[in-house]
């Protein structure tokens, strides 16, 4: 059996860069405030949800709230836009106070998806 080969750090980045975030249907219902603030809405489904919210009073949508950074990221989020497309985005918006870019936008996005608010796909090549 062959071992997987690991990619180095360039290469692991130069893919990345090329995925495109889509918001996901569990994250699709979110506003913003007058300052561009994102909230997430989240229903709480499910039959342990539902025995929460009747037992133990727990709300039926939990909200998320963003920071400045991660509200910017979340409205570019249109799945069209590849990780490198958002990034220049940002730096341009924030410049230095974003860095370290690609390591901050790596971190939002392991939890975002975690909690299933953002799915992948990617770029289509060109021919």
């Amino acid at each position: 059996m062959k071992k997987k080969q690991k990619l180095s750090r360039e290469e692991a980045l130069k893919l990345y860069k090329t995925y495109v975030p889509c918001i996901a249907p569990k994250a699709e219902i979110w506003d913003q405030d007058q300052d561009g603030i994102v909230t997430i809405h989240i229903e709480n489904k499910g039959l342990m949800n539902v025995i929460f919210q009747k037992i133990l009073r727990k709300p039926r949508v939990s909200y998320v709230h963003l920071d400045a950074q991660g509200s910017f990221v979340w409205k570019l989020c249109n799945g069209s836009r590849t990780i490198e497309e958002i990034a220049e985005a940002v730096h341009r918006e924030f410049g230095e106070a974003a860095d370290p870019l690609y390591e901050r936008l790596l971190k939002f996005f392991e939890i975002t998806e975690s909690y299933d608010f953002v799915s992948w796909k990617r770029e289509q090549s060109p021919h």
